[in-house]
């Protein structure tokens, strides 16, 4: 099966594949922000990486860039993006596949534009926090990264 970039995919499961996309920013001194999903968002409460859905017609990239821009105020290049790992994680509703990126490059002060709280935090850290099922496991690599 040939994947498009589109919000979902069918799949012979019978579950939709929903396409998303993340990065993890990392600042000067090694800390990684994690956006706090607000009160409005399915999933409300749960820890994540920036990100989001990838639109159709849209590369992964292309997506990071645009949600980048409008989930915290930043700009970057696609030559900052750094393809790391992914998650592939079945949800009740559909199944998660997400690509990873890391960015220690930006233009701008990061700005939370979308009611969501946001910290920075340290790789050994990461652990402390309620993250969402699907970056659980992106969080434990990037620890041994880090």
């Amino acid at each position: 099966m040939t994947l498009v970039c589109e919000n979902t995919v069918p799949q012979t499961s019978g579950k939709p594949l929903r396409l998303v996309v993340a990065c993890a920013l990392i600042d000067a001194d090694n800390r990684v922000l994690l956006a706090k999903r607000p009160p409005s968002k399915e999933m409300a409460g749960y820890w994540e990486f920036p990100g989001g859905k990838i639109e159709k017609g849209e590369t992964p990239e292309q997506a990071l860039l645009r949600e980048l821009e409008e989930e915290l105020a930043i700009k970057t290049e696609k030559s900052c993006l750094a393809p790391f790992s992914f998650s592939s994680h079945p949800y009740e509703e559909f199944h998660l596949l997400m690509p990873l990126y890391l960015c220690r490059v930006w233009q701008g002060r990061v700005e939370p534009r979308e009611g969501q709280e946001i910290i920075w935090i340290r790789a050994n850290k990461l652990d402390d926090m309620l993250a969402l099922p699907a970056d659980r496991f992106l969080i434990a690599m990037l620890q041994d990264l880090l």
